[in-house]
């Protein structure tokens, strides 16, 4: 592939951001800046660290500057007219950039957005897809304007959900984006990249998922319980509650009460209220949902890692009594 040599700033944060940022290094380009959110305290122990991009960034001797705003800050104003950039790219960076920064480099600014817009703007297009049913989905390449994902599109490329979940789909989405960014980089730099204008019609908007999202309704039908736990996977996760106590949920399908290993459940299953345990094995956990059995085959007990259920109950129980709500 032939791709031109660009002095560009890269303006990314979470792991879905890493795969361009690596592709445009390992293509040889000049990586004149690379713009992340701040260090913040991360994971079960508070540690603070850097963002994904950031600490790709470091490893790989790139600058890396880490501003908490954008606007109107001299250090950044500064720092940016020194990078001298012909292109900003921008993947994941999780905040609006001003008017000043989209018009600065001579190329402008190109966003990857994981959906195929104008479907799916704004912050959780990945986990919103999943969470609709959606079987296909997509990466959109775009030159950034003002407006929330809405700027002129260069290019797409598509993709089965399959049984994915978040992260896996994440990863997918990810490596299409940057494939689909090196592909384009030669119209980008010569100015004749497409300018496809969205239907604004047709938008709709992925806002950011909270933690209670992630609960899983036991009367609700058994498919939305099963879209809930591939879209909060891995985080913020998906969850049923057990007096009180929260059980995650990292895997889980649908079954018949019909099914190989269910006899337990087939008996129980008419007269049970949702939320109950129906059966409990090495197969998993069946819960009788609104329509149906979820099966749980990988769960987190509080305090504990994921686990599959076979695991779990080598060295622990798991009651058929009291409901899951």
């Amino acid at each position: 592939m032939n791709i031109p040599k660009l002095r560009i700033v890269f303006m990314g944060t979470s792991s879905f951001a890493v795969p361009a940022l690596e592709a445009l290094h390992l293509a040889g380009e000049t990586i004149a800046a690379v713009v992340t959110q701040p260090d913040r305290a991360r994971g079960r122990g508070g540690k603070t660290s850097p963002t994904p991009v950031g600490g790709f960034a470091e490893e790989n001797g790139m600058l890396l500057l880490k501003p908490e705003r954008l606007k109107d800050n001299g250090d950044f104003a500064r720092a940016l007219t020194e990078a001298a950039p012909d292109l900003i790219v921008v993947a994941s960076y999780g905040k609006l950039l001003p008017k000043a920064l989209l018009d600065f480099p001579p190329l402008g600014c190109v966003n990857i957005h994981a959906s195929l817009l104008p479907e799916y703007r704004g912050a959780a297009p990945i986990q919103r897809a999943l969470l609709d049913g959606k079987k296909e989905t997509g990466v959109t390449l775009m030159y950034m304007g003002e407006g929330l994902d809405a700027g002129d599109m260069i290019a797409a490329a598509r993709t089965e959900t399959a049984d994915m979940n978040a992260g896996m789909l994440t990863d997918r989405l990810a490596r299409l984006g940057a494939g689909l960014l090196l592909e384009n980089m030669q119209a980008i730099a010569d100015g004749t990249a497409p300018r496809v204008r969205q239907d604004a019609a047709k938008a709709t908007y992925a806002e950011k998922i909270g933690k209670a999202e992630g609960h899983i309704d036991p009367a609700a039908p058994t498919d939305e319980a099963v879209r809930r736990v591939r879209a909060m996977n891995p985080a913020p996760g998906a969850y049923l509650l057990r007096g009180g106590a929260r059980i995650g949920v990292t895997k889980a399908r649908a079954v018949g009460t019909g099914d190989d290993g269910m006899e337990a459940s087939r008996a129980a299953y008419e007269t049970a209220a949702p939320g109950t345990v129906l059966s409990v094995s090495n197969m998993g956990i069946s819960v009788r949902t609104g329509d149906g059995v979820l099966l749980i085959e990988e769960l987190q007990m509080p305090g504990k890692r994921a686990m599959a259920v076979a695991d779990y109950l080598k060295g622990n129980a798991f009651g058929a009594d009291g409901p899951l709500s």
